[in-house]
C-alpha cells in the first residue's frame, strides 16, 4: 500500500511540475469543443434538413402562389425570403443571388399560374360531367415554375423541395376540382346547397406525427452539441496517451524505471500509481468537458447539453472509457523504444482511431465500409454509449455492453504492456 501510495505522489508531483502539460490536457481540449461546435453547428442542420435558404419570388399573386409561400414559411425544411439586400426579389435576382451563393434554392412562381391551374381543372370537370358521347380531349395548360438551383446543394435537398411544391399544387388543383365540382352538381341537382369553399381546406384524412425513436421523455434532437461535447472529451481523454506515455519514456530514458524494478514488485504494480492519476485526470477532462457543455456553449447562443436521465450510466460509461484510454497509453508507452516513437505512434493512433470512431464525422454519414471499421475503435464503443445515453435517452443497463467492451480493452492493453515489458527486461 506504501508503494501505491508513493508511486501515486510521484505522479501527481510530475504533472502539477509540467504546467504546459496541464495546459494541453484541459484547456486544449475546451477550445476543440468550442471551435468544432461552432463549425458544424450548421453542417448538423444541413443534415437534418432544416433552415435551407430559399429566395421565393411570387409573380402570381394568386391562390397558387400564396399557398405555396405559406405551406413553405410554415414549414421546417426552409427559411424563406422575398427579399434581396432590401429590395424585392425578382427572377434575375433571385437567379444571380443563386450563382453567388447567397440561397441554396430559388423559386419563381410565373404570373397567371392559378388562372392556368384554374382553367386545366375546370375542364377536366366538364370532360367528366358532360353527357356528350364523344368528348374533345383538352390540352392541359402548363405552369413553369422555375427552380434555381445552387450546384453545391445536396440532392436530398432538392428532392426535398420539388416534393413540397407538388405537395402544395396538388392540394391547390383538388380544392379547385372540388369547388368546381360542387358548383356542376349545384346546377344539375336543383335545390342542391353548395358545399362551403372552406370544407376542402378543413378536412384532413391523414395525418403525419413525427417521433424520435427515444426512450427518453422529451425529445432530444441529434445537433451539433449533442454530438461534439461528448466527442471531443473522449478524444481528449485518449489523447492523454500523450503526457503518459512520454512519463514512462522519460523513466526509461533517465534510468528511474531500472531502479523501480529492483523493487519487490510486478510490472503492473509499479505501474498502478500512473493509472489511478491518469483515470482522474480523464474524468476531471469530462467533467470539465460537459460544463462546458452544459454553461458556456449556451451563451453562444447554441443548444444546451442534455445529459439524458441517467447519472448513474455516464459515471460508468466514463470510468469505462477513461480505464481504456489509460490502458492504451500504458501500452504504447511500453512498446515505443525512444520518446519520439512513443509521441508519433500514439498522436497518429490516436488520429486514425478517432476519424473511425466517429469523432470527427458522425459515422452515420460515412460509408458502409467505414461504419463497418469503426465497430473496431474504442472510441466508438465509448461515443455510441454516450449517444445511448444523450440521445436515445438510455439507462445504465442500456450501455453496459459498451462499458465492458471498453473494460476487456483496458485489460487487453495492460496484458500486452506487462509481456512487452517482461520480454525487454530480458533483453
Amino acid at each position: 500500500m506504501n508503494k501505491l501510495k508513493a508511486a501515486i505522489i510521484k505522479e501527481v508531483l510530475l504533472l502539477i511540475r509540467d504546467r504546459v502539460g496541464l495546459a494541453i490536457l484541459f484547456i486544449m481540449p475546451m477550445i476543440l469543443i468550442f471551435v468544432m461546435t461552432l463549425i458544424q453547428d450548421s453542417a448538423f442542420k444541413t443534415l437534418n434538413e432544416k433552415g435551407i435558404p430559399i429566395v421565393f419570388v411570387n409573380n402570381d399573386q394568386d391562390s397558387l402562389g400564396i399557398d405555396i409561400g405559406k405551406g413553405l414559411r410554415s414549414s421546417e425544411l426552409c427559411t424563406v425570403h422575398d427579399s434581396i439586400n432590401g429590395k424585392p426579389a425578382t427572377a434575375e435576382t433571385a437567379r444571380q443571388a443563386v450563382a453567388e451563393g447567397q440561397f441554396l434554392v430559388g423559386i419563381v412562381i410565373p404570373a397567371g399560374a392559378t388562372e392556368a391551374v384554374r382553367k386545366n381543372v375546370m375542364q377536366l370537370v366538364e370532360q367528366t360531367l358532360s353527357t356528350d358521347s364523344v368528348i374533345e380531349t383538352a390540352v392541359p395548360d402548363s405552369v413553369d415554375i422555375r427552380i434555381f438551383i445552387d450546384p453545391i446543394t445536396k440532392k436530398s435537398f432538392i428532392a426535398s423541395v420539388t416534393s413540397s411544391l407538388r405537395e402544395f399544387i396538388s392540394g391547390i388543383k383538388t380544392k379547385i376540382m372540388f369547388r368546381s365540382f360542387a358548383d356542376q352538381i349545384a346546377e344539375i341537382i336543383p335545390g342542391k346547397k353548395k358545399t362551403p369553399s372552406n370544407a376542402f381546406g378543413q378536412t384532413q384524412i391523414i395525418r403525419y406525427e413525427e417521433i424520435y425513436a427515444s426512450k427518453s421523455i422529451g425529445e432530444i434532437v441529434p445537433n451539433a452539441v449533442q454530438h461534439n461535447v461528448p466527442a471531443w472529451a473522449i478524444f481528449a481523454m485518449f489523447f492523454i496517451v500523450m503526457p503518459l506515455s512520454g512519463s514512462i519514456m522519460k523513466e526509461k530514458t533517465e534510468g528511474s524505471i531500472f531502479r523501480l524494478h529492483t523493487m519487490p514488485s510486478s510490472y503492473l504494480m509499479l505501474i498502478n500509481g500512473k493509472i489511478i492519476v491518469y483515470v482522474v485526470v480523464c474524468l476531471l477532462q469530462l467533467a470539465l468537458m460537459l460544463s462546458v457543455g452544459l454553461l458556456f456553449l449556451p451563451m453562444l447562443g447554441l443548444p444546451v447539453l442534455d445529459m439524458g436521465h441517467s447519472i448513474p450510466g455516464v459515471l460508468i460509461i466514463s470510468v469505462a472509457t477513461a480505464f481504456a484510454a489509460t490502458g492504451y497509453a500504458v501500452m504504447v508507452g511500453t512498446i515505443a523504444s525512444t520518446e519520439q516513437q512513443g509521441a508519433i505512434m500514439g498522436a497518429l493512433s490516436i488520429l486514425l482511431l478517432s476519424a473511425l470512431g466517429g469523432i470527427w464525422v458522425p459515422t452515420y454519414v460515412m460509408p458502409q465500409m467505414m461504419r463497418n471499421l469503426s465497430a473496431f475503435s474504442p472510441l466508438n464503443w465509448s461515443l455510441e454509449g454516450f449517444y445511448e445515453l444523450f440521445l436515445r435517452g438510455g439507462d445504465a443497463a442500456a450501455i453496459m455492453g459498451s462499458a465492458i467492451k471498453l473494460m476487456i480493452f483496458f485489460v487487453i492493453t495492460m496484458f500486452i504492456a506487462s509481456m512487452v515489458n517482461r520480454v525487454k527486461r530480458k533483453i
